[in-house]
């Protein structure tokens, strides 16, 4: 029995330090310390010179041979939490976290968690536990699925679903699978008398962290309230004061403007530095709010110029400095062991009679010493180190910088691979490590030194590695003492373009607002008032989906300009009537008077579809025009254009059709013979309907009809001629159709028939009672299955002179490498053909402004009068620009019937 339960639950190893084995096949095998290994079947052996398991390596799927020496097992209920951990370091300092792991593993669904949403920032999203396990079947990985909550909300990466596998049901975007090294719970749920720190982010900690929590880091931003204001700034001390409460936290305070009276010392004794009074706060933790991202401003990220420093007129009270052992010398050209216990005794927490500041920095006023080599001749003797010059094991108690308004948001900036400098005169190098050291109370920086220096280390810490350089180049330093490098110029801040999309950034850009209701242009006019750059709607930060749209919609043709009075209940929903006033007012009424719009309207128009939709991506991420129709016109709470109806189903309403192509469009007789596969759009609607017994219930006055495609390199067809005119007739359900040959009442349609080579394929077959007999006696058409069609009640007889329902092409939406353009009919004239490009131009770079354009395009008319067979036989290489784009890249085509839009 117990053979069998460990052939069911093989033993799981970490590699306790990095190991290479010598293989046969692969030559040699790297173990990284950190790896997960699970212990083969039978794969214990003892030989003379050890122990060893067969073991396979998690990470990489290898199966080697290792000594047992260099294995730590895993507790069983650990092994599914570690497996997804990616960092190795990380994964280490868990499986020393007994208590965490437990805690996690048996934390309850709905429990309110938080998600490191930046570890250079520290910054915690608040989340809910939703799901707990693997994400695959046969998976022994323990992963965590989240809801995110509050600010994050939107932010993530699925609605609860891995791989369409339903794990958990939330919003979409909302939903986060994590391991457990990205989960953290919130400060009441951890427990105050454990002596291990919960946070992840606090897993490079060596030991227990002290009695006292530190739930806000040094340099972390925060707000209170004062005098019915908000004032904001960054944490310089965080901890108990002496003669008060252990319990009871203070938080010491820089603030961006002055307002306040604390200099930084209680009774006598410096806490933080502060470099005048009037910006100085020392007050409760319970008063104190950590500033989430989204409170930022984007000038937040650095404090406002401040006074300059006053002389100081007497010595500014140092931190206490740790006793140095006087068996040691004064210093040593690289690390020995006496140096490494000096640097534990320079690092360990002060005694409870002195303030938890003895590991910060002198003031701001302290001058900074330059780094002295701590090479000294024997026959001058050195005084002994202090904080400010003392340097062990590679990490440096550097003062602050004295600049104000250097002191920026520690992470703000600052990240892995940032060139920076320390110290006076300045030391160069790269940042290759950012995190937390045991008993420093804030962020700590490990850089890469361009050169040498003796006090350095080769990337770790008191015998920890944090990172891999050279030896005497890894150096660790407090972040908030860490300077950009000065020898290259500072790059720009980034700016929100969505915030930079107002009225005050488009100055010289702007558009102007008309109350009156202006008709749409066409002919000449249209012409004169469209043509040329700076004309049509301005593009703006992936606005080209809704900019093409628009035009389309409304700058020649009034078809859709019942979407602009469609009555609106402003009580019921007041985001709609503010959407409906904008388009009209703002963007359509300008465009037909001005022929331009600038991109803010558009901005505030896709801002109210985020408010409305929830879906940030309306202002900044790329579209399709499908997207944006369905949600306008649900936002302005109109009727949807189009009622179709199935054979055996109700009649359904939607905005827009999509038409589906043949199962084989090579073999189907919609795709002409010539070297182009090309079709129509009547070919094509007529075709999706048969093919899906679809009929439309009523005439629509506007019809927007979705090309089939399938990308760039899977296109159905080469090209896809925009029919003119739009015959929908024998589409209508209950209406009077003619006989395909001799023209009496059709009471029959065959699918069948529609295919068939014999008698012209491709276009709609409906018959009489005695054409369809007559059709259907042939052998090769007897398994044929005609439909009944539906028709108006009453007896008809005789044949059939009604007029054609039809609907005409008045614009073409076209994509080409995810940018939409637009082709739109602005005249009765063959010729009468515009093109319209949001984005056709640019002014300035990446903080600049995009050139809308329109221009004439004639040469497109006599394409569009070509027949199918005409246009397949043309050389697709020979093809102009608009030509190409129009006939090649189109996305959505817009018809209408001009007689029944003004029912609408």
């Amino acid at each position: 029995m117990s053979d069998n339960r460990r052939r069911r639950s093989p033993k799981m190893y970490m590699v306790a330090s990095d190991y290479k084995v010598q293989d046969h096949l692969e030559g040699t095998i790297r173990l990284q310390r950190g790896q997960l290994c699970l212990q083969q079947e039978g794969g214990a052996h003892r030989s003379g010179r050890g122990d060893y398991l067969w073991v396979k390596v998690i990470d990489n799927g290898c199966v080697v041979k290792v000594d047992r020496q260099v294995l730590n097992e895993v507790p069983a209920e650990f092994a599914g939490l570690l497996e997804p951990v990616p960092d190795l370091d990380i994964r280490v300092k868990l499986l020393s976290r007994t208590q965490f792991l437990q805690r996690m593993a048996a934390l309850a669904l709905g429990s309110e968690v938080r998600v490191i949403w930046s570890r250079s920032q520290s910054e915690l999203a608040e989340a809910e536990l939703r799901y707990r396990g693997p994400l695959t079947r046969g998976s022994s990985a323990i992963h965590f699925g989240v809801q995110l909550k509050g600010w994050a909300a939107g932010r993530g990466k699925c609605n609860g679903s891995y791989k369409g596998h339903q794990l958990f049901s939330c919003p979409d975007g909302c939903g986060l699978f994590l391991p457990v090294s990205e989960i953290t719970l919130p400060r009441s749920s951890r427990s105050s008398s454990s002596s291990e720190p919960q946070s992840p982010v606090s897993i490079l900690s060596r030991a227990a962290e002290s009695s006292v929590p530190q739930p806000l880091a040094v340099g972390q931003r925060v707000c209170f309230i004062q005098d019915e204001c908000v004032q904001r700034g960054s944490v310089q001390f965080c901890g108990a004061l002496s003669n008060r409460t252990p319990s009871t936290l203070y938080v010491g305070v820089l603030l961006d403007h002055p307002g306040g009276s604390w200099d930084g010392y209680y009774k006598n004794t410096k806490l933080c530095s502060i470099p005048s009074p009037e910006y100085g706060a020392l007050l409760p933790l319970s008063k104190v709010t950590a500033e989430s991202r989204s409170e930022r401003s984007p000038l937040a990220v650095t404090s406002p110029k401040l006074p300059p420093l006053p002389l100081p007129n007497k010595p500014a009270l140092q931190p206490p400095s740790p006793i140095k052992d006087p068996s040691q010398p004064s210093s040593r050209p690289l690390i020995q062991p006496a140096m490494l216990l000096t640097a534990r005794k320079a690092l360990q927490p002060p005694s409870s009679s002195a303030p938890r500041a003895a590991v910060k920095p002198p003031a701001l006023t302290t001058p900074k010493p330059a780094l002295q080599p701590p090479l000294v001749p024997p026959n001058k003797p050195q005084a002994p180190p202090t904080d400010q010059s003392r340097s062990s094991n590679g990490f440096h108690n550097l003062p602050s910088p004295p600049i104000a308004e250097q002191r920026a948001e520690p992470g703000a900036w600052l990240e892995v691979g940032s060139m920076v400098e320390v110290n006076d005169p300045p030391l160069f190098g790269v940042i290759r490590w950012i995190g937390q050291i045991h008993n420093i109370p804030e962020p700590v920086a490990g850089i890469e030194l361009d050169q040498e220096l003796s006090a350095a280390t080769d990337g770790s810490y008191l015998g920890e590695r944090h990172f891999h350089c050279p030896a005497n180049k890894g150096l660790f330093v407090r972040l908030r003492n860490v300077r950009r490098d000065s020898r290259f110029p500072e790059p720009e801040l980034p700016i929100n373009q969505v915030d930079r999309c107002n009225s005050i950034a488009f100055a010289n850009w702007s558009s102007k607002r008309v109350e009156e209701h202006t008709p749409p242009l066409s002919g000449p006019d249209a012409r004169v008032t469209y043509e040329g750059f700076k004309k049509g709607i301005q593009g703006h930060l992936n606005s080209c989906y809704l900019d093409a749209s628009l035009f389309s919609m409304f700058s020649c043709c009034s078809s859709f300009d019942w979407l602009l009075f469609w009555p609106v209940a402003a009580q019921n929903n007041p985001i709609s009537q503010s959407a409906q006033d904008l388009l009209r007012c703002e963007i359509v009424n300008p465009l037909r008077r001005y022929g331009y719009v600038c991109a803010s309207k558009t901005m505030a128009l896709r801002k109210l579809l985020k408010e409305e939709t929830a879906d940030s991506g309306f202002t900044n991420e790329e579209k399709d025009p499908e997207e944006l129709l369905n949600q306008l016109f649900l936002l302005l709470q109109v009727e949807p254009l189009l009622k179709i109806r199935s054979v055996s189903q109700k009649a359904q309403e939607c905005f827009i059709y999509q038409l589906f192509p043949p199962s084989s469009p090579l073999l189907s007789p919609l795709v002409s013979p010539g070297p182009l596969r090309v079709s129509s759009v009547q070919a094509l609607l007529e075709s999706s309907f048969m093919h899906s017994g679809l009929k439309l219930t009523e005439a629509p006055s506007c019809l927007p009809l979705l090309m089939p495609r399938f990308g760039k390199e899977f296109k159905m067809f080469d090209a896809i001629l925009p029919s003119l005119s739009l015959d929908i007739t024998d589409l209508l359900d209950e209406t009077l159709r003619q006989c395909s040959i001799c023209q009496s009442v059709a009471q029959w349609e065959c699918l069948q028939c529609y295919e068939d080579v014999d008698i012209t394929p491709g276009q709609l077959k409906q018959y009489c009672n005695t054409c369809n007999t007559q059709v259907h006696t042939h052998k090769k058409r007897q398994m044929h299955r005609p439909v009944e069609v539906r028709g108006p009640r009453g007896c008809w007889e005789g044949p059939v002179h009604g007029a054609r329902q039809l609907m005409d092409l008045f614009a073409v939406t076209c994509i080409e490498t995810s940018h939409y353009v637009s082709f739109v009919k602005h005249g009765p004239g063959a010729t009468d053909w515009l093109f319209f490009d949001s984005m056709a131009d640019r002014e300035g770079g990446e903080n600049g402004f995009n050139v809308p354009q329109v221009r004439s395009c004639p040469e497109v008319g006599g394409y569009l009068s070509l027949s199918v067979d005409e246009v397949s036989r043309l050389d697709a290489s020979s093809l102009r620009d608009p030509v190409r784009r129009l006939l090649c890249d189109s996305y959505m085509c817009l018809y209408h019937c001009p007689q029944l839009s003004l029912y609408k």
